[in-house]
């Protein structure tokens, strides 16, 4: 249970000399903070991803400005279509090593609609999305775990809302992710923490079947990002009266990615638990989450059906 009290990412992230980062969501939120925190440490590229080419071009604009000498690019790519993402990191994606990637981006609460893929659009995106990046960026990870003082790591960002998944019968409704998934009562939400379990169980399953990437997920705490604040009606009624009477803080960008930079860089090599599941501030809180999401079963289900969806493409 112990975390990362008092880490301060300009003080307590080593030097990244030789590193190649990749960051999903890059042009905001937590995200932009991540590659705004992790460029003055001189990694040798870092890459993000997102749809909004003028948010990158400022990114970059304002990180050079303070860092000449980072190298950055930008990859755009919808992660709600599979094909996208393959696409875009066969062109964007130029190095033939890959040391941190962070599969941050997401999206919440949003209507009942399909992907262009024809899946749940809140799963597609959050789950399968990033499951067809990590798929086609693995070559490049193992190829960085095989080099000498190697310490590769997949960071994944989840949600305590997760827990949404105990409104789903099985917990992930495999039979449903083809259709809109539909719900009277509280739907955004229950598609929402069914994508979130997913991250969850994918990072896990990814730790066990390749032990030589350190792959952990991630729950940063509410922020104060475009993700949360551009809700309206219900569902930002519903955050902020569960956050208030739960009494959970609401952070800045630059609190709520604390988390994330101190797993994928912050952590000493070793110091992270395989496959573990960390809240603010870098304390690995596995044991808290319900038993689902510890299935090990569930996640060797859920990882082979996604292989299966993302072998169409």
């Amino acid at each position: 249970m112990q975390g990362a009290t008092g880490f301060n990412p300009a003080r307590d992230i080593p030097s990244l000399t030789g590193k190649v980062v990749l960051v999903t969501g890059g042009t905001a939120g937590l995200g932009a903070a991540s590659v705004q925190a992790l460029a003055p440490h001189n990694p040798t590229h870092i890459y993000f991803t997102g749809r909004n080419v003028s948010a990158a071009d400022s990114l970059i604009s304002e990180i050079k400005g303070k860092h000449p000498s980072a190298a950055l690019s930008f990859i755009e790519l919808d992660l709600s279509s599979l094909r996208s993402v393959k696409e875009g990191l066969a062109n964007g994606f130029k190095h033939d090593r890959l040391d941190i990637l962070m599969n941050n981006a997401g999206i919440i609460a949003k209507p009942a609609i399909l992907s262009k893929d024809g899946y749940e659009i809140q799963f597609a995106t959050n789950h399968l999305g990033h499951a067809m990046l990590t798929k086609e960026l693995l070559p490049y990870l193992l190829a960085a775990a095989e080099t000498p003082g190697a310490d590769v790591r997949v960071v994944s960002n989840t949600s305590d809302g997760y827990a949404f998944h105990r409104m789903i019968k099985g917990a992930i409704s495999f039979s449903e992710l083809g259709s809109t998934m539909s719900r009277t009562m509280l739907g955004p939400w229950i598609r929402y923490g069914q994508s979130k379990l997913a991250n969850i169980l994918f990072a896990s399953e990814l730790a066990r079947r390749y032990p030589n990437i350190t792959s952990v997920s991630v729950h940063p705490g509410v922020v104060n990002t475009p993700m949360n604040t551009e809700m309206k009606g219900f569902n930002k009624a519903f955050v902020d009266f569960t956050t208030w009477l739960a009494r959970i803080p609401k952070w800045e960008p630059d609190q709520g990615v604390l988390s994330q930079l101190w797993c994928a860089a912050g952590a000493k090599q070793g110091e992270l638990r395989n496959g573990g599941f960390y809240r603010p501030v870098g304390v690995d809180q596995w044991e808290t989450l319900t038993k689902e999401a510890k299935d090990e079963k569930l996640a060797k289900e859920l990882w082979e059906w996604t292989e299966g969806a993302l072998s169409k493409f």
